[in-house]
Order: structure tokens, then sequence, then C-alpha cells
């Protein structure tokens, strides 16, 4: 269904077709944005919308078809064309320098000059202040990006494309990923300020509940194809899994009961000290039983993510007892942990999980290597074996394993993050945001290998900033808050409420 007469029609995409060697990314797709609208692109993992996205930014030219913008053909040489002609975009993957400050992040190749010649900084510090003002973010911007996390990186990455002047398009490409419930609430105010000044807003997001609520417009992809187009307003959530995935498939929330078994770790008094002073963690103690799953939740800043790094030996400083199978250890670095059966699929899977330049067969089997050595020969036929196994089990889209990891879509390149840490054999696995970024049918695809896991007696710890998930895949929940932990629950006290309440205990 096509939108109405009132709406005004800002960006078309026509026929849009782009080939890869190898594989069809976009198959004569259209495309619709109206101006003063949230425009919503959904579908899976691999369906294309990156892809288009990138054509719509400039980054990519489409093998066929075209462009108009307010009725007219463009063509976007680059990013910094389409940015003159109004078209900012938000990547899910964040594109920040580590090693500068928010401010200089904020204006680099935009930068406010003096006389012509000199930077100036006291104005970029300025309007840096006012923008993240907005996004109600009282970080400094002076903090260099390095020390940010993950949700905080993403505040800067959304405030970064508020500085484009004159923009009529805004791309927001998983914006929410790594935002808490409260951040989440901020950006939806700023898109409805946005919305109301006239700016088309193309939105992409996994996250169905998010889309009915902010959403007007939705077109679906699969496959590379158009499937289907319709007005938020007359469609529901089966109507996008239907679309989606060719069939009903959504997450199961049937948590199967479990009888206790022996105790694989416990963590007793953990202690991790921030270098400002204060605590990160703070006494955090709990145990994990064989084929457990332990979920861990609370909101940004809580200390979930160095609770995982440091059992995985990234903090050595840290003060506290942690015992594997009954005896004490000292996690002081990665490859004793690695040794000792621990995996950690990291949160940030660009920067701490896959290495860019290699294929996604090596990123797979990076950090398992050792097994596949005869004699002092790697032996191709045991390590393509095993890159084979993972790629179907995780139904990872890989036309060809040999070809670079960036060819795969944000999603596809989650679950090689997740097949290489498979492949060392782990006793416990530590996941941190495991679904970040992956659509509802991988997401379920990931789900039900973490419950075979389990079942199969692998111990895992499970961070999610998801409610949903955390319910309906964990057996128990740790919740921490400021560091420390607040609440535990089980069974019937594994509610939705009491993890609120817990996680905003100080």
């Amino acid at each position: 269904m096509h939108a109405q007469p009132s709406a005004e029609l800002c960006l078309q995409a026509k026929g849009i077709t782009k080939r890869y060697p190898g594989t069809v990314a976009l198959d004569n797709v259209d495309f619709e944005v109206y101006r003063g609208k949230v425009n919503v692109l959904i579908g899976e993992n691999g369906a294309g919308k990156s892809t288009l996205m990138k054509i719509i930014a400039g980054i990519e030219q489409p093998t066929e078809g075209e462009l108009r913008m307010n009725g007219r053909p463009v063509k976007l040489a680059g990013t910094r064309d389409a940015a003159a002609k109004g078209i900012g975009i938000i990547h899910q993957e964040l594109n920040l320098f580590p090693n500068m400050t928010i401010a200089q992040n904020m204006f680099i190749g935009r930068e406010h000059t003096r006389y012509g010649m000199l930077l100036d900084h006291d104005r970029h510090v300025e309007k840096t202040r006012d923008i993240l003002r907005q996004l109600e973010c009282d970080l400094d911007p002076h903090t260099p990006v390095s020390r940010l996390k993950v949700g905080q990186q993403q505040i800067v990455e959304i405030a970064k494309t508020l500085t484009q002047s004159e923009m009529q398009v805004l791309i927001m490409d998983e914006p929410t990923s790594s935002l808490s419930t409260a951040e989440v609430e901020v950006l939806f105010k700023l898109i409805r300020d946005l919305k109301a000044k006239g700016l088309a807003i193309i939105y992409i997001s996994h996250r169905l509940e998010e889309i009915m609520r902010i959403g007007d417009y939705i077109t679906v992809l699969r496959d590379g194809k158009l499937v289907a187009r319709d007005e938020i307003a007359n469609i529901d959530i089966p109507w996008i899994v239907r679309n989606m995935v060719g069939h009903d498939q959504v997450l199961s929330t049937n948590r199967p009961k479990r009888q206790p078994t022996e105790e694989v770790l416990r963590v007793e008094n953990l202690t991790l000290r921030s270098p400002e002073g204060g605590f990160i963690l703070k006494d955090v103690s709990f145990s994990l039983q064989k084929g457990e799953i332990v979920g861990i939740y609370g909101l940004m800043g809580a200390g979930r993510t160095e609770l995982l790094e440091t059992l995985m030996g990234l903090h050595p400083e840290a003060e506290g007892a942690v015992y594997l199978e009954g005896k004490p250890i000292k996690p002081t670095s990665v490859r004793n942990q690695i040794d000792r059966g621990f995996a950690l699929v990291p949160e940030d899977r660009q920067r701490q999980g896959l290495v860019q330049p290699l294929s996604i067969a090596k990123n797979m089997t990076l950090s398992s290597l050792g097994k596949y050595f005869r004699r002092l020969f790697l032996s191709s036929k045991l390590e393509n074996s095993s890159i084979a196994r993972m790629i179907q089990n995780l139904y990872i889209k890989a036309p060809d394993p040999k070809l670079p990891i960036l060819s795969l879509s944000g999603g596809n390149q989650q679950k090689v993050v997740i097949g290489k840490y498979l492949l060392t054999d782990p006793k416990i696995l530590l996941l941190d945001e495991p679904s970040r970024g992956i659509d509802v049918g991988a997401k379920a695809d990931v789900f039900n290998i973490i419950r075979q896991l389990a079942a199969e007696g692998v111990s895992i710890l499970l961070v999610s900033s998801e409610l949903k998930e955390i319910l309906a895949y964990s057996d128990r929940v740790i919740v921490l808050s400021g560091g420390r932990l607040t609440g535990e629950f089980q069974d019937d006290q594994l509610t939705e409420n009491n993890l609120v309440n817990a996680s905003s205990k100080k």
C-alpha cells in the first residue's frame, strides 16, 4: 500500500540493483521516503538493508536503478556529496576515531576556523556541549572516545550527525542497539522533534516493538527483494515477522526447567577499582553450575561488561576469589583463560571480535588454530571442516568463506564472532549482548544454539539489555547496579518488575 496523498515524497529509490562478485545484494528494489515521517526499513541480516542505505548515503553506487530527491534524479558521488544534498547517516557500526576527543570527532571534516586558517576549538567544544545537552547527555566534550563505553559512543555517533546543516534525510541504522531504556526515550523524543521540523527519517531496527511505536511507514526486504510495504497503522508484529522470514518464527519464551548439577564457577567478593577513584565492581559474588544459563541484567554503567572482562583475564588487577571446578584460579591473561575453557563473545564485534582485513574463514579459526596442526603443519582439511560445520550450525549467509569478513552483513559478522569462540570448545561461555544487531530470525537461531550448548553441559553467562531475552533464556538472573549485585532471581521471581526494580537500586 502506498502513502496517503497528504504525505510528501522526499526521496525515492527506483529499481535499485546491486551486484557483487558471487552475489546479488539488491534485486530491482523500490523504496519511498516521506518528509516528516519515520520510514522503517526492515529485513533479516543479509536482506540488503545496509546495502540500500550505503547507496542512499553515497557510500556505494547502484549497478542499476536511480535515486530521486524531491522528484529529480540525483547521482551521489560519495558521502560528502550526499551530505551536501542533505542526507546524513548514523551507522550501525561505530565510525569514530578512538584517539580523538568527542568534540574533535563531532567536527572532523566539518571544522570551524578563525581567520580562515586556525581551528576554532572553543566553538567545537561549545557546539558539542549544546548538542549533547539536546540528547540529555552529560559527557565532557574533551573526553577521548577510547574511554567511552559502546552505548556512549553510539550517542556521540548520533550527536555527530546532528552537526550537519540543511539535512533533509537522516538514516538511523540500529540507533538503539547499545542504548539503555532511558537513553532510548531521549532518542525517541529527539526523533519526534526532528519529524516536527519536516526531516525524513529512515529507521532500521530489529526491535519490533520499537518499530511499532516510532514508525509511520514500513518497507520489508527479503533476500535482496522488496516483499511488502504499508503504513504502520495497518500492520502488527506477526505481519512483520511473516514478511521478514516467510513464516511466524519468533523467540520461544518457554524456559525449560532444569535440575541443579555440580558447580563449575564460583566468584567471591570480586572487586574492580576505577582509575578515577571509586569502584567499577564491588564485592560481587555468585555461582554458575554446569549447563546453566545465568543472565546478567543492569543498566549501562552497571558493570556487566567489566564482570565478563574480569573473568576473561582482561583486568588482572581485580581483587576477590574465583574458583573453577572447586579450585582457586587467578584470571590474569586471556590466553590462560582460554586454556582453562573460558570464551568471551564481546559486545563490540568490530573492534574486539574481528580482524577486518582477514577472510570469514580466517576470522573464525583465529582463536582455535592450535587444534588444526598436525606435527608442524596446519591441516586445511580439518580447519575447513570446522568452518563448514559452524557456518551450517549458525545459519551464516556466506557464499564463500574465503570472502573478506566485511562482505557479510552485521548480523552474519556477529555469528562469525560467536562461531569463532565456539570452536575453542569452551566450558564457560561469556556472552556480552550476543543478539545486538541481529534480526528476529537470526536471533532465534543464535539462542537455539545457546540452549543446545547448555544442554550439552556448557555453562553460560549471558549479558543482555533485552528483558524478554533475559527472561526467556536464563535459568537464573543476577542484577547489577553501580557495580554491586542488587538482586538474584529464578523461577516465579523472574519477572520484568523485579529485574527493573533491582537494576535501579543504589
